[in-house]
């Protein structure tokens, strides 16, 4: 099992390129004579080199960080009675959550080489890591609606002002079909086919395109505070705030719970993008300088330009687009709406093709390409009807919720097993192979102990959500969804883990096989 097969020449990319920070590694993996095809190809296979800087980890921060979607669910706290302070502090003590979070699902993939699903074969089985892979590659398609759906009423509000005659088609009630207007449903068609065609041109296009979203939305949001502030005459008040529903300690937990569900996705599978870091420490410096710097700037921000809307517009306005709407300018709408669409999109290529471009590949290696689970996706993404998720405080803060409740689970076995069973060892080659003696063969290549406990996490988790508007107390609990799911899989899988007869044996080294022993590296 010594023997590599070296990537063709023309599958190599460029380590420093930004592609790479999108997901896209076409033949970048190292696939050894003894891997099984049934569970390898050039995108899971480990990779032969790793350069990725802590600056390549910030650069994908920024561009996942710089969104509508992001802007709309900070916005959204507003929603909860919270002064604008009390938002701040919830967004940065929700992203400091984040940041140790993420650094804790980077250490296996950065040291093996090796993407989210991969990873996953060590805790749930060879085979048994497509439960986890589908379940975050169906949140993917979710989100990949979400975000084309958000760039889409970008798009709207543009056309509407340039075509006011268009304003009838806009109204749902008059020309709608499954709670989207005529309109709508063109733009966000439009916007569909751009992302896909921006993906099939290769990576150069989509290098080019990623390199312009994040810088570009920190400019037209900098613009844009600078004006309403000016507007307002310099007087902004941050106290404002809706009624509060119970103690303001609690609300702010809530807050910072939803914060915490908001990147549950990306966070993760951030794996996918940490396996290509030169050394852990340059990814924990990337997650530092994108996650907690970064999301200071952002939140500072939309609290800022959020509560300047209610001097210069005398209500509160939550949606970056909707403000730019509002503006007395025909080319600052243009541009500022312009700017997010596209913005948007960037970010939904890197954000939501990644994901299931592995996990779906995960599923049948020699069948799915990267290519392929990104266009599943969007297909997906259609017959969801994002609209009716992402539409309003409340609706926003259930879809959290819900994609929160399956997402915690799955991180907690992966932590758990990771940390305290394997104790930071995985031995990379049985990761590829359905031998029956290797160490995640399991039961008929399933580990129960992780099986179970995602689906008892995910049912308590869920519990709360479902029962929020029925049980008194429940809505509180719904907020913690992620929180729920990951503790009770964490603890339940420790427990099965370590006891009982599903417990974990001994990790065994096949001579020849390579050992990646994280305690040992920085």
């Amino acid at each position: 099992m010594t023997n590599v097969k070296e990537p063709p020449p023309s599958a190599v990319i460029a380590v420093g390129d930004m592609v790479e920070a999108a997901g896209h590694p076409v033949g970048s993996g190292v696939i050894k004579d003894g891997y099984d095809p049934r569970l390898t190809n050039e995108d899971l296979a480990p990779l032969g080199k790793q350069s990725w800087s802590s600056y390549n980890i910030f650069a994908f921060w920024m561009s996942d960080v710089h969104s509508v979607g992001g802007y709309v669910t900070a916005g959204s706290l507003f929603a909860l009675g919270l002064a604008s302070w009390q938002v701040l502090i919830a967004l940065l003590v929700g992203i400091v959550i984040v940041y140790f979070l993420c650094n804790l699902v980077a250490k296996p993939s950065q040291q093996a080489g090796v993407p989210y699903p991969v990873v996953c074969r060590s805790s749930f089985g060879v085979l048994g890591a497509n439960i986890p892979a589908i379940i975050r590659g169906l949140i993917a398609v979710a989100w990949y609606g979400i975000q084309t759906y958000l760039a889409s009423a970008a798009l709207d509000v543009v056309l509407l002002k340039l075509f006011p005659g268009l304003a009838p088609y806009a109204d749902v009630d008059q020309y709608g079909f499954t709670g989207l207007s005529l309109l709508g449903w063109g733009s966000f068609t439009l916007l569909w086919i751009l992302q896909a065609a921006v993906f099939w041109r290769g990576m150069e296009s989509i290098r080019k395109f990623i390199d312009f979203c994040g810088p570009a939305v920190y400019v037209v949001m900098f613009i844009l505070c600078g004006y309403l502030l000016w507007k307002s005459g310099w007087q902004v008040s941050l106290s404002l705030g809706g009624e509060k529903q119970g103690n303001t300690v609690v609300v702010m937990l809530g807050a910072i719970a939803l914060v915490v569900s908001y990147f549950s996705g990306p966070m993760l599978n951030f794996g996918d993008f940490a396996r290509y870091g030169k050394s852990y420490s340059a990814v924990k410096k990337g997650n530092l300088l994108g996650l907690p710097v970064n999301f200071l700037v952002f939140s500072l921000l939309v609290v800022v330009t959020a509560a300047a809307t209610v001097p210069v517009f005398g209500e509160l306005i939550t949606d970056p687009v909707a403000t730019v709407a509002r503006i007395d300018s025909v080319t600052a709408i243009v541009l500022g709406a312009l700017t997010f669409t596209i913005a948007t999109i960037g970010i939904n290529i890197v954000a939501n093709f990644i994901s299931p471009a592995f996990d779906f590949s995960n599923v049948s290696p020699q069948k799915i390409s990267w290519r392929m689970g990104g266009m599943i996706a969007a297909v997906g993404s259609v017959l969801l009807t994002p609209w009716n998720l992402y539409n309003n405080p409340e609706v926003i803060h259930y879809t959290l919720e819900t994609l929160g409740a399956f997402i915690g689970p799955l991180f907690g076995v992966l932590i758990a097993d990771f940390y305290l069973v394997r104790k930071q060892k995985i031995v990379v080659d049985d990761l590829f192979t359905l031998s029956t003696t290797a160490n995640y063969w399991y039961s008929k290549g399933y580990n129960l102990s992780a099986v179970i406990a995602t689906v008892v996490g995910a049912v308590l988790a869920m519990a709360p959500v479902l029962l929020g508007g029925i049980v008194f107390g429940m809505a509180g609990a719904a907020q913690y969804s992620w929180f729920i799911g990951c503790g009770v899989a964490f603890g339940l899988y420790y427990l099965l883990a370590t006891r009982g007869p599903w417990r974990s044996t001994a990790l065994r080294l096949p001579e020849g096989a390579t050992l990646v022993d994280a305690e040992d590296v920085a």
